[in-house]
């Protein structure tokens, strides 16, 4: 299939009631509405093609952005792709579940991730913080330093309720991740989220709310699941 092919069957699965929803957290035109699920049947019959997937994502429209994280070859992308990717990404949604979740499938996903949480833009943090999180619930303990993501988990402590809102959510991921999946340091996550406290995001509009991973971590905990690793970053 072709950049038109694939474009036109993602049009024709788009849905208004989807598209308003996407647009409510932050996406904008092009994008026709697609439901993630319905993107599948799409996928198995291009598999994984990365020429194709440079082409989607540089449509601008969020559908095609989408799909182009769903059928990439990430090991095929050099760090300058992930850079071009990342300054693409204009919402959480993409810098989140599209850029960070193909760059947690390659070898250079911690030193990509390490220069985004310095940059102090907000969606490379947010990409930044959440990568780590696909990474340590997937991945073997062995490959992390303790003492590297302790002084993380240090870092979210003293920044996470001046950090920008999106970096906020990922922060609180990521206290979450390494409570559930790394148990090297679980007790430590545990303290931490405990000295954090609640941490309160869109305060004043009609989202604000208040994240707490304590309780998160202890739902996990009671279920006997602490230690959890997906089998898979990408569905």
């Amino acid at each position: 299939m072709n950049l038109e092919m694939v474009m036109q069957e993602l049009e024709a699965l788009g849905k208004e009631r989807t598209k308003k929803i996407y647009q409510s957290n932050g996406a904008h035109e092009p994008l026709f509405g697609v439901a993630t699920g319905e993107m599948k049947p799409i996928f198995r019959k291009i598999k994984r093609n990365q020429p194709l997937a440079e082409q989607l994502y540089a449509t601008g429209n969020y559908d095609a952005m989408y799909f182009a994280g769903v059928i990439a070859d990430p090991k095929a992308m050099t760090e300058a792709d992930f850079e071009r990717w990342i300054d693409g990404a204009y919402f959480y949604m993409l810098s989140d579940f599209v850029v960070a979740v193909t760059l947690a499938e390659t070898d250079i996903a911690q030193e990509v991730s390490d220069k985004w949480l310095a940059s102090g833009e907000e969606l490379k943090m947010s990409a930044g913080w959440n990568c780590y999180c696909w990474l340590i619930g997937n991945r073997p303990d062995s490959e992390f330093s303790e003492g590297k993501i302790a002084d993380m988990l240090e870092l979210v402590k003293n920044t996470i309720h001046d950090a920008p809102e999106r970096t906020k959510y990922a922060m609180n991921n990521f206290m979450y991740t390494v409570g559930v999946s790394y148990l090297p340091l679980h007790d430590k996550a545990v303290e931490i989220v405990e000295e954090v406290g609640p941490v309160e995001v869109n305060p004043g509009s009609a989202k604000g709310k208040f994240l707490n991973a304590s309780v998160n971590i202890q739902k996990v905990a009671d279920r006997g699941k602490l230690g959890f690793k997906r089998k898979h970053v990408r569905c």
